[in-house]
């Protein structure tokens, strides 16, 4: 259900002309914030899915530690976001598709599960990942056959 409303959001970044990336941000059974990727948009670097959809969780609940919160992304969040988890001391991640070239939960660098960092957070990984890695697969294909 909630991997869906990502998948929604990640929708919806592909129809404004960026990579359709989703995110959710789940708290006590409900949904608190949404994000989807908004980096040409708005020409921020930080503009992830995850990160927007954190930075207004912390916004509407009026605290900056999500310690009971889970967030729901459609790619395996990068060292930036997966950073972001950390400092907002998530409490759980869970991901569609893995990201061979940026993973940082895992793939490439595990800061989910670093022990010389002071917070760790549980992943879930592969939820819908077949769906959440084609809707990635064919936008890169349409764009690479525009170039």
């Amino acid at each position: 259900m909630y991997m869906g409303m990502a998948l929604e959001e990640a929708r919806f970044a592909e129809s404004i002309g960026e990579v359709p990336i989703g995110a959710v941000v789940v708290c006590d059974g409900a949904i608190v914030a949404r994000g989807h990727n908004r980096r040409e948009i708005d020409s921020d670097p930080s503009g992830h899915a995850e990160f927007n959809a954190i930075r207004e969780a912390a916004r509407k609940l009026g605290r900056w530690r999500l310690a009971d919160c889970t967030v729901y992304v459609t790619l395996e969040p990068c060292p930036m976001c997966a950073g972001l988890m950390h400092q907002a001391r998530i409490a759980r991640l869970v991901y569609g598709a893995p990201d061979p070239k940026a993973g940082a939960v895992g793939t490439l660098y595990d800061l989910s599960n670093d022990e010389r960092l002071n917070h760790r957070f549980d992943v879930t990984r592969g939820v819908r990942e077949a769906e959440c890695g084609t809707i990635l697969t064919e936008f890169f294909r349409r764009l690479r056959g525009r170039q």
